[in-house]
């Protein structure tokens, strides 16, 4: 079971919790929690959980887990990760107040460096700030904001961080985005300041906590024109896999992207698969792979070949890519994974 499908039970704790100060059945308030909670004062275990996108997370693991077993270690609190093929995952911090915001600086911090790496590749001057964004049951967003939003503006002006909390709920849920930006020092200030409001407005009623939905979407293929299907709709997909799907079709005399169709094994008129190896530098496997393995499993899915990534070997440079299908197959998929290289090599990102 993942994090992300903790034990939720809205009405366990008839005061609730955050979902940044979340329905785990241990966090508990006090039913008459002193209002005067300030900064020091707090000592009581929390739940904050923080949505990121896939690349941030990976950030947060490090090699083989090392990254986040440290930040475990030093701050004392738990961290979990929601598991899932998904573009964003729950990243949920729990343990009393100091473990927090040591959890919290660390993962500022962490941030903050990876920009800095990521500038000195690039001609940008100025540093972005860092970015966290909470998750937070909407019924407690109006304390966070105060009246004509002076609560917000107070956060805001005595920490030097931005804050925005958004408009709408996220999906599925009765939670909301609330968005953290500016300098390590300042975000850290700023996450005290919303666990002392938060504390001190509880949730009312039961929240529906916010878990990010897969990323996979199928493609269909008709008349020539790709399609991904959203809800009960087909919609048009981009250009480049209509292209893909009609350059396909013209090698392949056989059913579209020469997959068989197993209700009609008779059918099956296509030849031998083979098996096709190639070599990927390190720094560019993450743009074939995509956020959550999006773009391999579209590859996969649009060339119909199977597609294995070696794991990374210790003092190599490279990853090894099996691919294993039908000639078609394995010119397409080839073809899709070069497409994915010229377009991060090239800055378009197009693909």
């Amino acid at each position: 079971m993942g994090e992300g499908d903790a034990i939720w039970a809205p009405s366990i704790l008839p005061h609730g919790t955050l979902s940044t100060l979340s329905h785990h059945p241990e966090l508990h308030f006090g039913g008459k929690m002193e209002s005067k909670v300030s900064e020091g004062g707090l000592n009581v275990t929390l739940t904050i959980r923080l949505l990121m996108h896939g690349k941030e997370v990976g950030s947060i693991i490090g090699k083989k887990g090392e990254t986040v077993k440290k930040m475990r270690e030093e701050s004392g609190a738990r961290i979990n990760i929601s598991e899932g093929n998904c573009p964003e995952r729950i990243v949920t911090i729990t343990g009393p107040t100091d473990a927090i915001f040591k959890a919290f600086a660390m993962i500022a911090y962490k941030f903050e460096e990876d920009i800095i790496n990521s500038m000195s590749n690039s001609p940008a001057t100025s540093k972005p700030p860092v970015t966290l964004r909470l998750v937070v049951p909407a019924s407690q967003c109006g304390s966070l904001i105060g009246k004509g939003g002076s609560k917000i503006k107070e956060i805001r002006e005595s920490t030097g961080a931005q804050v925005q909390v958004a408009g709408d709920m996220l999906p599925n849920s009765t939670e909301r985005a609330v968005t953290i930006s500016g300098t390590p020092d300042a975000i850290i200030q700023c996450v005290k300041q919303i666990c002392v409001v938060m504390l001190e407005s509880p949730p009312k009623g039961a929240t529906i906590p916010y878990r990010p939905k897969p990323a996979s979407t199928p493609v269909i293929f008709a008349g020539g024109q790709a399609y991904t299907i959203q809800g009960q709709y087909a919609i048009p997909h981009p250009d480049q896999l209509t292209k893909l799907h009609q350059l396909a079709m013209q090698q392949t005399p056989f059913p579209p992207l020469g997959q068989t169709n197993p209700a009609f094994p008779g059918l099956d008129a296509s030849p031998p698969a083979s098996t096709h190896e190639l070599t990927i530098p390190n720094d560019l496997i993450g743009c074939i792979i995509g956020r959550q393995g999006t773009k391999i499993n579209e590859i996969r899915q649009m060339s119909g070949a199977q597609i294995k990534i070696a794991n990374a070997t210790e003092g190599s440079s490279e990853r090894q890519i099996t691919i294993t299908g039908t000639p078609a197959n394995i010119s397409l998929a080839q073809y899709l994974i070069n497409a994915r290289l010229t377009s991060e090599v090239t800055g378009m990102g197009a693909l």
